[in-house]
């Protein structure tokens, strides 16, 4: 298997493409690891505690799960496609 991905690495076409998949899946991880900017975090935790503790537990923690843990942190990439559509509309 090492030798496969040596090989993949030698081609220069493939190479382009695995250290531009690694390079967005490092932007990714950047992205959300930073918070949203204005968004007092603290406040959210409270928010989202609060809000966790009925019958919604289950919901939130598997929002939570999906986002990679982004939706706890507001990171940047928790926002998803919406930030995009409505500054499109808007323009």
């Amino acid at each position: 298997m090492l030798t496969a991905f040596m090989r993949a690495f030698k081609t220069p076409d493939l190479r382009k493409k695995i250290l531009f998949t690694i390079f967005i899946i490092a932007v990714f991880r950047l992205g959300s690891q930073l918070p949203t900017p204005g968004v007092n975090v603290a406040a959210v935790k409270e928010a989202l505690n609060a809000a966790s503790t009925g019958d919604n537990k289950g919901i939130y923690s598997l929002v939570n799960l999906f986002s990679g843990g982004a939706l706890l942190k507001l990171s940047v990439f928790a926002l998803g496609i919406m930030p995009y559509i409505t500054a499109s509309i808007i323009l």
